[in-house]
Order: structure tokens, then sequence, then C-alpha cells
């Protein structure tokens, strides 16, 4: 009877113990009644965890495989990566994509924000959900692109979201999309081409107005450009309170490195605890080498499990890490950083502004151009470029046009610092005109005697044709190249790096000082040997 009543009580036992979270996938009412598509990922770990809001990219859908592997082209940190920190993820469709409903609006604040604070209710009501307190979990956000252009926006309205790290995200559309109001053609060519059939033409209807006008002529209407403006995040930032990590790609020239200093200036002028780190990828193709892999994820997980899962021991490394196109890690205290000595030159030339041209570089990337007027730089002694060149132009113009393009060709390695081509605004009525513009920041590691050469051109692959017919004489042209004084590098960052394994099986000899010294390793006492003098 004894042996019968224990076997029934294990039986009860079983029946009502919890059982092992499941992965499973839900739909969930947004604010107008959109459906929203989601995956919830639990942690391995089993009970309660904070939970990572992971959004896709323009025109994806969302992460269903829990192991999903990082991306190191992106930047992108894989679901599973997440998981074995700890955390729950949780991916969904935004509104327009994949098996969501509604009209894509470029993760507007009144839209696609508002689907993940929806979001972010149902996840209150999950049993694996750690919570702050009744309806407010305990929860961060990270992605990529368009995933995290929606973290931005909604941390600046919604404080349950205790931490993000958007990456290659935007400050702004019209800064990024209609720099000096030109349309970038190529970007916007390849983005509405692959928006349109993921969404089934669920596009909202300003997307595919600006693409027409801007393929055709460069310029948006002015309700356009309202529009794109009012997508955010934009002033959402200066809402934003919740620690921040901007991560943000050299070789990025679809978002470049200015969106993200830009959001950066404005959380460190608040106060808000914030980090930024540039990276060798993102839209575009680094053509300078990746450096050492892991890096990227190591770091969003550190800053993840410090300021979501509160773990304080988690070390979020230095504020400002930089990968330069040696592939070389380094970083400073902050970032803007300590000026060193600039690398300047000067010159002067006339561009003749053809629509024949055949325009250099691709969609993506900037390439030397044949018709040019070249200034040629050297670096007389070693130098870290970092930061936003500053360009003076004193010139003269006639004919029709309304922008040249400027870049800096590495002539060593035979490419476009950075990938990047700057537009800058021109005046042709024949009078002269002085125009100071900052170019698009870069980073390179120059050594002493580096040579490049400025070039002002009449139009790239990144923007489109040329746009005009014009003779343009620059009386004057000087370059200044931001430098970093030698005190405020404080070497190779790579604090964050995997832990890697030695598999050489090397011997090698330390030499310490005492007759019988105690050696340990990883916590381990070693064997060691008195070497005969």
């Amino acid at each position: 009877m004894r042996f019968r009543t224990v076997l029934a009580f294990a039986g009860a036992a079983v029946l009502f113990a919890p059982s092992a979270a499941q992965a499973r996938d839900a739909t969930v009412t947004s604010f107008d009644g959109t459906q929203i598509v989601l995956s919830f990922h639990p942690s391995p770990s089993g009970g309660k965890a904070p939970t990572i809001l992971q959004g896709h990219g323009w025109a994806g859908s969302r992460q269903t495989n829990p192991d999903a592997a990082s991306d190191e082209a992106t930047g992108n940190v894989g679901v599973g990566a997440l998981r074995k920190a700890g955390f729950n993820v949780l991916t969904w469709d935004s509104r327009g994509f994949g098996n969501s409903g509604g009209t894509v609006t470029v993760d507007a604040p009144d839209a696609e924000a508002r689907d993940v604070q929806a979001l972010i209710d149902w996840l209150a009501q999950q049993p694996e959900a750690q919570l702050d307190k009744a309806g407010d979990p305990r929860v961060g956000m990270t992605g990529v692109s368009y995933a995290g252009g929606i973290e931005l926006t909604t941390a600046g309205i919604d404080k349950r979201i205790d931490a993000i790290a958007p990456i290659i995200a935007w400050h702004s559309l019209t800064t990024s999309l209609y720099k000096e109001e030109t349309v970038k053609g190529g970007w916007a060519s390849a983005l509405v081409a692959a928006g349109l059939p993921t969404s089934k033409g669920r596009l909202d209807p300003h997307i595919v107005s600006a693409f027409t006008s801007g393929v055709t002529t460069g310029k948006l209407s002015d309700e356009d450009r309202n529009w794109f403006a009012s997508r955010g995040p934009g002033d959402l930032v200066k809402q934003i309170t919740v620690p921040t990590f901007l991560v943000q790609g050299t070789a990025d020239t679809l978002f470049t490195l200015q969106e993200a200093i830009t959001s950066y200036g404005i959380l460190k002028a608040n106060g808000v605890p914030a980090k930024l780190l540039w990276f060798c990828g993102g839209h575009g193709v680094c053509l300078t080498g990746a450096g050492p892999a892991g890096h990227i994820e190591a770091s969003v997980v550190a800053w993840l499990k410090r300021y979501v899962a509160n773990d304080t021991a988690s070390d979020t490394g230095p504020k400002f890490e930089w990968l330069a196109d040696d592939a070389q890690w380094r970083s400073t205290a902050d970032y803007p950083v300590a000026p060193g000595a600039p690398v300047t030159a000067s010159g002067k030339g006339t561009l003749v502004l053809n629509p024949l041209d055949v325009v250099s570089g691709t969609i993506a990337s900037a390439g030397r151009a044949v018709n040019a007027v070249n200034v040629p730089v050297t670096a007389t002694a070693a130098a870290q470029i970092v930061g936003p060149p500053e360009l003076s132009l004193t010139y003269s113009g006639t004919g029709v046009g309304t922008h040249i393009f400027a870049q800096l060709v590495d002539e060593k390695r035979g490419v476009v610092v950075g990938n990047q081509a700057t537009p800058i605004p021109v005046t042709l009525d024949g009078q002269p005109h002085t125009i100071k513009r900052p170019l698009e920041a870069i980073a390179a590691s120059a050594p002493a005697g580096a040579k490049y050469t400025l070039q002002l051109i009449g139009g790239t692959q990144l923007y489109g044709p040329v746009r005009g017919a014009a003779t343009i004489t620059f009386a004057s042209v000087d370059l200044s190249l931001p430098t970093i004084g030698a005190s405020a590098v404080s070497g190779g960052a790579n604090v964050l790096a995997p832990t890697r394994t030695c598999l050489s099986r090397r011997q090698f000899a330390i030499r310490v000082r005492g007759a019988s010294p105690k050696v340990t390793v990883d916590g381990k006492r070693v064997r060691s040997a008195r070497a005969a003098p």
C-alpha cells in the first residue's frame, strides 16, 4: 500500500510540474486591428528570463530558427547567440511584410512602433517573461537596418524598453536617403525592387511616388519629403532615456556613419548611457578586411547582459570603438575623439559636367572616376584618420546642374575610402561662391607617406547619373582630414572578442621571480620549473 501511494504521489508531481518552455508562434492584434505574427523562442535555461525583441531587415521576415547564427557582414546578432546568453527572443513580421497584415509605412511611430507596443503587451502575459512589474516585461531590442530603425523609434515612445542595440540604422530618412536634397537613386531602386514583391504591393504610396520622382529627377516632392521626415526616429532620439549601443558600418553607403554620429551626440548630451562602434560592413561591401570574427556579437551581447539582464559584471568596453581600413580594432574613451594634427591638401581645377559621362562606382559603393578634378593628398606622418573630413570650395560656374560629389581615393589600395561619396550643392550663375561641407565620416589607418586623391566629380552610381551640363572652375579646393591625437588611442579594443583556444599545442616559457613560484592558468595550478642559472 505504501509503495502504491508513493507511485501515485510521484505521478501527480509529474502531472502538475511545469513543462519545459516551448517555442511557439502567435498572432497579436495591433491598435488598428492589424494582425502581427510573431515567433517566441524561450531561453534554453528554462524559467523566467529577460527577453530581446529582434525585427528583420527591409523586405524580410521574422527569424524562425531558434539557433540562428550571427552575420558578420551586416553585424546582426543571431537568435542562437542571444538565447545562449540567457535571453528569450521574440521575432516578428513587421506590418506589410511576411505573414503580418497592414501596409508598410517605414517604421512610423504611429504604426510600426505601436505594433511593437502590442508585442510587449503580449510578452508581459507569457510565463517565461521576467517582469519589472505587471504589464512591464524586462525587455531589450537589437537587429539590423529596418529592425534598427524601429528600435530607436519605439524606445522614444515606450519606456518599458530597458536597452537597445540598433545596428546599421538611421537617424533621419531625409539625411540618409535624401542628403543635400538629392536622392540616392541606386539604393532607391534596390529598395523598391525588393519591397514591392515581398510586401505583395502593400507599400505606402509615398514610397513608390518618391522612387519615381527620385530616379527621374533626383528630387522629391515636398509632400514625399515631409512624409519620410515623419517616419522617425529623428527628434524622437531626444526622448530616449535607456542605454543605447549604436553599431554602424564604415562601408555602409545607405545609412552612413553620420547617422549614428548624430544620434550618439544627442544621447550623450542628454546623459544617456551610450556606446558607438564602427565596423567594416553594413549596406555595402567591405573591401579592406572585416577584422576578427565575433567582435560585434560579443559586444552586443555584453551590452544587453549589462543593461537588460542587469549583469553588472558584464564589461561593455570603451564608449567608442572602430575598425580602420587596416582591419585593426582601436578605441578611445569617447567620441568625438581628441584631435591630432589634420592631414591637409589644397588644389584647383575645372570640371565639365557631361550628362553622357559613364558614372563611376556601383549602387552600393563609390569608385574612382575618370572625369574629375583631382587633388593629391599625402599623409606626411603616420595617422589614424577618424571622422568627417572638412572640404572648402571657392568656385564659379555656368550651365545646368545642382550638385557635384566629393570622394577620397586610397592610391595604395585603389579604392574609395569607405566607399563613400558626398553630394555638394553648387550654384551655377557665373558668380564666385564659397561652400564648406563635412564629407561622409571615414576610418583610415594612414602610414607615413600614404597617398590619397580627393576627387570632385559630376555623378556617382550611389546617387545616379550626371544631372546637368556645365563648366565649373574651382579657384581653391581645401581639404582637412581629421586625425586622432596619439594619447587618445587606447590600443586594439578586442576586449569583447570571444575567448579563443590555442590549438597548436606549442610550449612557451614565462620568466617569474621567486625560488618556487606558484603559477595558475584559468584558476588551476600548473607545474613550473626553475631554470638553471
